[in-house]
């Protein structure tokens, strides 16, 4: 068969929709706190936020839970009791022996054990000179406490330990709430590694079973997988064929059909035929594992948003304090030092930047575990960010926006004969064909017609085509080369045909039977039907869609054309494509680069945004900023989604805590207080911990986007 490059099988590499484990030395990085959200490693009392020890937040929530009821138990008595509380509720509690001891004994309890976590932290937060929302509660509450005792002993006149009660209880649960909506963003990406099964039946010398535990698994072991069982490490089949169910990989919902020699990834499910699987990769070498690894550098990577969230964070305690001061000067020139503590403490609690802390940590959490189980790893943060400011798509043709297999496009045949005909002598010639063209026209051939010849004594003539007999006559397939040699010409009814296929780029053969050419094939590498999908949500987001490839004009044309692509870039040299990404910027577009081999590395890298797709090589892995799993185009249109939503929810988060400060300080200081409001120390508290709730909440809103994968 003619080996011209009009003809050439285009990316021979098997497209198997999986992801090489990423390149991270270490397998449980921690998932990044903000500077304002960070606190100290308080061994079982570990303040929230804090990931130094990539600690549980499971058992961090389960403190918060354990620390709240107890001191919510303690603050009842303190409140009943409270002088200010019977007043206003019009009730005389029952005294006994002892009874105005309960505020200072059980506030004194309620503050060292209800208020450890905050105090350890903020005491942490000072010392590494990182003052933050942790430091602001530990000086509110030891103000708050130490006023209280202080009335007590009879050394001043301010009691508040009903509000102290409240205030740490308050605090106890808002940090509860928030460990507990950390915690399931965390788990959704934890629940992969629990996919994967136990035990393995290892195959034995003998060809018999044994149960093994798959920590045991070495590579090389062969498994055997039955129906419905999850494969307990990546490998290559050796034996078998069975759809398997890949979602929890690349999101795609249908099952793909594996056999021998296709790879397979941990914890994906064989649905309905066992396989025999050799081992290739266990632990951190799998794929399972390099998602994990990825997602967790996603999360540890830090984004401009949550740069502007954590000096608004660090700059909000030096307001609050300054806040403070303010009110605790004015009040006391006027004659009230005890409204100048009681709003002095009030504005240090309400400040918080608690929410403002909890708006970016909470939100990327939950929108890289999401896509995730989406099919879309994202490596860098920052690439997800850029993703929603770009208006031009560089796809690289081949394995991208094109299958990167040849496959027939179309056929023309001479008068008197039928295309069933021609695909039938066709396929039958080239069903002892290793050549990609020949196995393209074979394979279309059994799909196309219902019962394909024998074919006997197949010849295979170097460098013009093949031959062999087909009831009776002999049929051959070739190129040009062999109507030279053989002097045959081309009928009228095909010479049209097959020259506007020369002028697209496709690759032509012709059927000669018996010394006469019967008809004419045109294969091209064939277009993903997603692709096309792809390109039109693109354009209808106001995108431009560019290609580049390495094929000749007339190619690149024909692709563009059919998927009706803005521009196109072809006959680049791969160390070139860089260069035309910048070109692209340099016209002021912002681009994000799609590709999937080795020469796109340099592109992928020098783009605004780098996107491996179909996982590609580890090369093009590493030079991109957020990976696809499977090789679905229209992930790139799924990622943009993302990016909006992501950044929309930010935006609110930080809007809202925010604003809820500029608002509530001030009411928190008294600026009312001469026409008869005045916020409550315990309001304050219970604000302030309802902005981190409805800011948690909001983020957890993030989860209803429907990204492509899941359609």
């Amino acid at each position: 068969m003619p080996p011209s490059s009009s003809e050439q099988h285009a990316g021979d590499g098997r497209r198997d929709g999986t992801v090489e484990p990423g390149t991270s030395d270490d397998a449980s990085q921690g998932h990044g706190v903000p500077a304002g959200h960070r606190h100290a490693d308080h061994g079982d009392h570990a303040a929230p936020g804090d990931h130094a020890d990539h600690g549980d937040h499971g058992d961090h929530a389960a403190m918060f839970r354990d620390r709240f009821w107890l001191t919510l138990v303690l603050a009842v008595p303190v409140v009943i009791w409270a002088p200010m509380i019977q007043e206003w509720f019009g009730y005389q509690a029952p005294t006994f022996p002892g009874s105005d001891l309960l505020a200072p004994v059980l506030g004194t309890v309620i503050f060292l054990y209800g208020g450890k976590p905050f105090l350890t932290s903020g005491l942490q937060e000072a010392k590494d000179r990182a003052p933050g929302m942790m430091l602001l509660i530990a000086m509110a509450i030891t103000v708050a406490y130490v006023a209280s005792m202080a009335t007590a002993l009879g050394w001043f006149d301010q009691e508040v330990w009903w509000e102290l009660a409240l205030l740490i209880a308050i605090m106890l649960l808002g940090h509860w709430v928030e460990m507990r909506a950390i915690g399931q963003a965390r788990g959704a990406l934890a629940a992969l590694a629990e996919l994967l099964p136990d035990e393995a039946e290892r195959l034995t010398d003998d060809g018999e079973t044994e149960r093994v535990a798959v920590a045991d698994l070495e590579v090389g072991d062969v498994v055997l997988v039955r129906p419905g069982a999850r494969v307990p490490a990546d490998g290559v089949i050796a034996v078998g064929s069975a759809d398997v169910d890949e979602s929890m990989i690349t999101g795609e919902s249908n099952p793909v059909t594996r056999s021998d020699g296709d790879r397979v990834v941990a914890a994906t499910v064989v649905a309905d035929a066992s396989l025999r699987i050799e081992v290739t990769a266990t632990g951190d070498d799998t794929t399972l594992a390099g998602i994990e690894r990825m997602v967790a550098d996603a999360q540890s990577s830090r984004s401009r948003t949550q740069v502007l969230a954590d000096r608004a964070a660090a700059l909000l305690f030096y307001v609050a304090v300054a806040a403070a001061a303010v009110t605790a000067l004015v009040w006391s020139l006027l004659g009230e030092p005890g409204f100048a503590l009681d709003r002095s403490v009030t504005v240090l609690v309400i400040a918080c930047p608690h929410a403002l802390g909890l708006a970016i940590p909470l939100v990327t959490s939950i929108s890289t575990s999401k896509s995730a189980r989406s099919g879309i790893l994202v490596k860098d943060r920052l690439a997800l960010e850029r993703m929603r400011r770009v208006d031009a798509v560089l796809f690289d043709k081949t394995g991208t926006l094109t299958r990167g297999e040849h496959a027939v496009a179309d056929l023309a045949v001479a008068d008197g004969v039928t295309q069933d005909e021609l695909l039938a002598l066709a396929g039958a010639v080239e069903a002892d064909s290793e050549h990609p063209l020949a196995q393209a026209i074979h394979r279309d051939a059994s799909e196309r017609v219902e019962h394909l010849p024998a074919a006997q004594g197949f010849t295979s003539m170097t460098g013009r085509g093949v031959q062999a007999e087909v009831d009776g006559a002999t049929v051959a397939v070739g190129g040009p080369a062999l109507l030279r040699e053989w002097d045959l010409s081309v009928p009228e009814e095909l010479a049209e045909a097959t020259s506007a296929w020369r002028e697209r780029g496709a690759a032509v053969l012709h059927v000669v039977r018996d010394g006469e050419v019967i008809g004419a094939l045109s294969l091209a590498d064939e277009v993903r039907e997603v692709s096309r999908a792809a390109v039109e949500q693109l354009h209808g987001a106001g995108v431009r869609v560019v290609m580049i490839t390495g094929d000749a004009q007339q190619v690149a044309d024909a692709v563009a054309d059919e998927l009706d692509i803005d521009e196109t870039f072809a006959e680049v040299l791969p160390e070139d494509k860089a260069a035309k990404v910048a070109e692209l910027q340099g016209r002021g577009l912002t681009v994000a680069m799609v590709g999937d081999g080795v020469n796109d590395a340099p592109a992928l890298a020098s783009a605004d945004v780098g996107i491996a797709i179909g996982a590609g090589t580890d090369v093009a892995i590493e030079s991109a900023g957020i990976v696809l799993a499977s090789d679905d185009p229209r992930g790139v249109v799924a990622i943009r989604t993302l990016s909006d939503a992501t950044y929309r929810k930010m935006v609110q988060n930080l809007w809202w805590a925010a604003g809820y400060n500029i608002a509530a300080i001030p009411l928190a200081a008294g600026v009312l207080a001469p026409v008869g409001f005045v916020l409550p120390m315990a309001l304050g508290a219970a604000l302030m911990s309802a902005s981190t709730v409805i800011v948690a909440l909001n983020a957890q809103l993030l989860r209803r986007v429907t990204l492509r994968a899941e359609t």
